[in-house]
C-alpha cells in the first residue's frame, strides 16, 4: 500500500506508541509472557515511528523478564536449484553456491518477513539463532538460552527453538498477519504422521572454523500452502480460546502455541496425504 493511501486509511490521528500499548494490553499481551509475533506493519495503519514504535510498544508490555520472539528467516541462503520466488537460470547455480556470503547472525538480512522483524533482529540485546535459513530473534531474560543450539538438521523440529517455546507454553500473536505466517504450524509438520512427508537435502553457506563452506544437511519437505485452511479449522474448534481484537487498524489473534501445534498435528494426520 502506498504511504498516502495508508495515511488516508488511518484517519484523524496517527497510530502512536501509547495507542499500541493500550491495544496490545486489551487483546491480552502481558508482562512476563513468552510471545512469538508475526506482524504486518502496514495493516496497523500509519504508525508514528514505524517499526521502531511497534517494537518498543511490545517491549514495554513484555518487559525484560518476558521473551519477545520474531522469525528472522533468510531463505535465500539455500540451494538455488530449488528457488521459485523467483527462480534463477541454471547457469547461475554454481556461481551462487560459490559466492553467496556465509550466514552471519549479525549481518545476514531477513527475507520476506517484513520490516518489523528485520529491524528487530538488529535491535540492542536481541540474540539471533544460528540456523542459516530458519533462524529466530529473541529479546528478554531467556533470549540467549532460547537461541542456542539451533542445529542445521530439521530446522523447525523437536530440537529447534519452536519446540522449546512449546515446552514453556508460549503464546503466538498474529498482528495483522494471517495463519499462513504462523511458523509454529511447521513444528506440527515434524510431529504429524502423513504419507507425503519425506526427508530432503538442503544446503546453505555457513562458517566452519572461520571459513566459508557450502554445507548440506537434512530436513523435511515443509509446506505452508494449507496453513490458512488449518487456521480456519483451528478457529472453528478453539474459537473460545483465541483472543481477538485490533492493534491500531490491524486484526489480531492471540493464542497458545502448544494448542495450535497440537491441533495442527491432528489436522495434518487427517487431511494430508
Amino acid at each position: 500500500m502506498k504511504e498516502a493511501d495508508l495515511i488516508h486509511k488511518t484517519g484523524e490521528r496517527p497510530i502512536t506508541r501509547d495507542r499500541l500499548v493500550e491495544d496490545l494490553r486489551i487483546i491480552g499481551v502481558r508482562a512476563g509472557m513468552e510471545l512469538v509475533v508475526h506482524s504486518s506493519l502496514s495493516s496497523v495503519g500509519w504508525v508514528c515511528g514505524g517499526a521502531r514504535t511497534l517494537i518498543e510498544a511490545l517491549q514495554e508490555i513484555i518487559r525484560p523478564w518476558g521473551l519477545l520472539v520474531m522469525p528472522a528467516h533468510s531463505g535465500d541462503l539455500s540451494d538455488p536449484s530449488g528457488w521459485q520466488h523467483p527462480p534463477v537460470p541454471e547457469s547461475w547455480w554454481e556461481t551462487i553456491r560459490e559466492e553467496m556470503p556465509a550466514y552471519d547472525p549479525d549481518r545476514t538480512p531477513t527475507r520476506g518477513i517484513g520490516v518489523t522483524a528485520e529491524l528487530f533482529r538488529t535491535w540492542p540485546e536481541v540474540v539471533r539463532s544460528t540456523h542459516p535459513q530458519l533462524s529466530f530473534s529473541f529479546w528478554g531474560e531467556r533470549a540467549r538460552e532460547s537461541a542456542e543450539g539451533h542445529g542445521l538438521d530439521f530446522a523447525l523440529g523437536d530440537d529447534s527453538p519452536l519446540a522449546r517455546l512449546y515446552d514453556r507454553q508460549a503464546q503466538v500473536l498474529l498482528l495483522g498477519a494471517g495463519y499462513e505466517s504462523n511458523t509454529s504450524f511447521h513444528l506440527a509438520e515434524y510431529r504429524a504422521d502423513y504419507g507425503s512427508k519425506k526427508v530432503v537435502d538442503s544446503a546453505a553457506p555457513v562458517l566452519v572454523g572461520g571459513h566459508r563452506r557450502w554445507k548440506w544437511f537434512k530436513d523435511i519437505n515443509i509446506d505452508s500452502d494449507d496453513f490458512a485452511e488449518i487456521g480456519r479449522a483451528f478457529e472453528k474448534k478453539h474459537g473460545d480460546e483465541i483472543k481477538r481484537g485490533r492493534v491500531g487498524l490491524a486484526d489480531c489473534r492471540l493464542f497458545s502455541q502448544p494448542l495450535c501445534v497440537d491441533f495442527a498435528v491432528s489436522w495434518m494426520e487427517r487431511h494430508r496425504r
